[in-house]
């Protein structure tokens, strides 16, 4: 994979780090509003024993029913459900489902990450972030009903498979390039196919995307350490 000409090594370089700084702040603080929210249920948690108890002790069961219910929904937002053997792309994963839900898309994940991979975890965050954020991006100019992300990570002989596919307007996408050009606009914006690329690129693994008509698809290979 080579990086497209009107990217000079140079400007590209120094536009790739500012776009990573940017991408991990972005993701910082999403991450961190999730455990957020987690510490807040945490330290309401004797004030719901407190309530509960005195619902018990009043022998009100249809509100204890009602409580536990309000207590059950909130929980199930603050679940974070994907265990896949690596705890930071677990972090970036569950805030991108929750983020991804919030939007009304069906988001789902399978991720397995059993190795320790050649590429560092700050730049296998980017790269999830960034395809989750293309992902996402893509699906908010559909109909609600048709919105969808589906996520697959797991092992393929001795490398890491990642797969991304998510719904998106009709037809097919062309390459400019040999890129499939960004929607995003403004400065900046289109590096992040561009960082994608490069990551794979230097660790010696693989990249392929795919546009069909109402779907988007990147797979990955990336070799472990």
């Amino acid at each position: 994979m080579k990086l497209p000409r009107f990217f000079g090594r140079s400007r590209a370089s120094k536009a790739l780090a500012a776009y990573q700084r940017e991408l991990v702040d972005t993701h910082y603080r999403e991450v961190e509003n999730m455990y957020r929210q987690m510490r807040i249920w945490r330290h309401d948690y004797r004030n719901h024993i407190q309530t509960l108890k005195v619902l018990a002790a009043n022998g009100d069961i249809a509100a204890i029913r009602s409580y536990l219910n309000e207590l059950d929904a909130e929980l199930k937002e603050l679940d974070t459900p994907i265990k896949s053997g690596n705890a930071m792309a677990d972090a970036i994963l569950n805030s991108k489902v929750s983020l991804a839900k919030a939007r009304g898309i069906d988001a789902r994940v399978d991720a397995r990450i059993p190795i320790k991979l050649r590429i560092s975890e700050l730049d296998l965050c980017c790269v999830l972030g960034n395809l989750f954020d293309n992902a996402i991006e893509a699906n908010e100019a559909l109909p609600e009903s048709e919105r969808m992300i589906r996520v697959y990570m797991d092992m393929k002989g001795p490398q890491l498979y990642i797969s991304f596919t998510n719904a998106a307007p009709a037809g097919k996408r062309r390459k400019k390039g040999g890129l499939f050009p960004t929607t995003k606009k403004g400065e900046g914006h289109g590096f992040g196919l561009v960082h994608i690329d490069r990551i794979v690129e230097d660790a010696g693994g693989y990249l392929s995307r795919n546009s069909e008509s109402g779907a988007f698809t990147t797979e990955i290979l990336l070799p472990q350490a």
